[in-house]
């Protein structure tokens, strides 16, 4: 069954790539990627990540959505910003430094499913031996993620917090650029 399962979401996921590359209407392309999001959320399910899930529920799903949808309705409404000349070399300067850092990082890292790297050696073994008496939690996944690992689950919603904070601030600022030009307009 969860063979059946798994194979059923990964065709869902390959025709909805295959259909975001093929679409021309905009706001069809924006709800194939929600509907991606929603994909690639319900096999987390299946996987038995309901947190991963959940985070992605949220913000790819729900957050990343609605800021594509707020996103196309402004440009179908002809608002842009004029971007001046000097204003885009920091960006550039700051997305070129992070993806340094971001490379510079991985170099660092054990090899994919390397059994000799350290998270494997220690602390899955200790996980495994002792979370359940550690911790009074009968389930391993929950005892690991609530007890041990309880900051990256705060960091998690802690994500989804800012994330919904920021869409929050993009709605009302486009607001307020709409009332400035209805002021103008009269």
């Amino acid at each position: 069954m969860s063979l059946l399962l798994n194979t059923v979401l990964l065709v869902f996921l390959l025709v909805t790539a295959f259909a975001v590359m093929r679409v021309k209407v905009l706001l069809a392309m924006v709800m194939l990627f929600g509907l991606y999001s929603l994909l690639v959320s319900s096999l987390f399910v299946v996987l038995d990540a309901p947190d991963v899930a959940f985070t992605e529920a949220a913000v790819g799903t729900g957050i990343s959505t609605v800021l594509m949808l707020v996103t196309l309705a402004a440009v179908r409404h002809g608002h842009s910003a004029p971007i001046k000349p000097g204003k885009r070399a920091l960006p550039l300067l700051l997305s070129l430094a992070m993806g340094s850092l971001v490379i510079f990082g991985i170099q660092d890292l054990p090899a994919f499913g390397d059994s000799q790297s350290p998270a494997y050696q220690q602390v899955a073994k200790h996980y495994i031996e002792k979370g359940v008496d550690e911790t009074g939690v009968p389930n391993l996944v929950t005892a690991v993620l609530a007890s041990y690992r309880g900051f990256d689950t705060l960091g998690e919603v802690t994500v989804v917090l800012t994330a919904g904070i920021g869409v929050l601030l993009l709605l009302g600022r486009r607001e307020k650029v709409h009332l400035k030009a209805r002021r103008n307009d009269e």
